[in-house]
């Protein structure tokens, strides 16, 4: 897979992890998202483009990558169709980036949070491998079979749920709580916290999205 490309969004930005993923040699394009500019400059890290309405992002933090740096900038008015996080991630699918990363995708806002994993669709449409990342969780959306190893697990917890409708024939097989032929509604909590039993599990299901959530705690 291509290295990565990583946003750097307004949401929870625990340092440490974030610097490791944005200095990490796997890590080749930042976009740097309104507020999440205020992380980027106090860390020293120059990102390679710049998006959002900057309502929420100090004037002169702005006003330094506007005019004492290089940084393509894409300034939206506030009063706009879509969130700051789903502009950038829609740049990097125009400037074909496939492998991509959201940090500060999560946070105390969790309708912030549902409209960013509610984004990844777009990303998912377009064949991108889309993930929001924060140092416990890692979100995705499946529309197809995927093998979820135990040595490349995000942590020893995983959840699923369906992302629009009820997903029929949906099996698990290699869990802690395994499923065969079930109808995956988004009505309960059945699978919540579910656990590898072995070295891999196997999800599958004919047709659907689901958004697949790997935890630690």
């Amino acid at each position: 897979m291509s290295k990565r490309t990583v946003i750097v969004s307004g949401g929870l930005l625990e340092e440490d992890f974030v610097v490791d993923i944005l200095k990490d040699e796997e890590t080749e394009f930042i976009i740097g998202v309104d507020s999440g500019l205020s992380f980027l400059y106090e860390h020293g890290i120059l990102p390679d483009y710049i998006v959002g309405d900057f309502d929420s992002a100090p004037e002169e933090i702005i006003t330094y990558y506007k005019e004492e740096t290089k940084v393509p900038v894409r300034e939206f008015n506030p009063i706009k169709d879509a969130s700051d996080t789903e502009i950038a991630l829609r740049l990097c699918l125009d400037l074909r980036r496939q492998n991509i990363l959201i940090l500060g995708g999560t946070g105390t806002r969790l309708d912030h949070a549902w409209a960013n994993v509610q984004t990844l669709k777009i990303a998912l449409d377009a064949g991108a491998d889309a993930r929001i990342v924060d140092r416990h969780n890692q979100i995705r959306l499946l529309d197809r079979d995927f093998v979820l190893k135990k040595e490349e697990a995000f942590g020893p917890y995983f959840s699923v749920f369906p992302l629009d409708g009820t997903v029929e024939n949906f099996c698990l097989k290699g869990a802690k709580y395994p499923l065969n032929h079930h109808a995956l509604t988004p009505f309960d909590s059945l699978c919540v916290s579910n656990e590898i039993a072995g070295d891999e599990v196997e999800i599958t299901f004919p047709f659907g999205v689901v958004v697949l959530m790997e935890t630690r705690d």
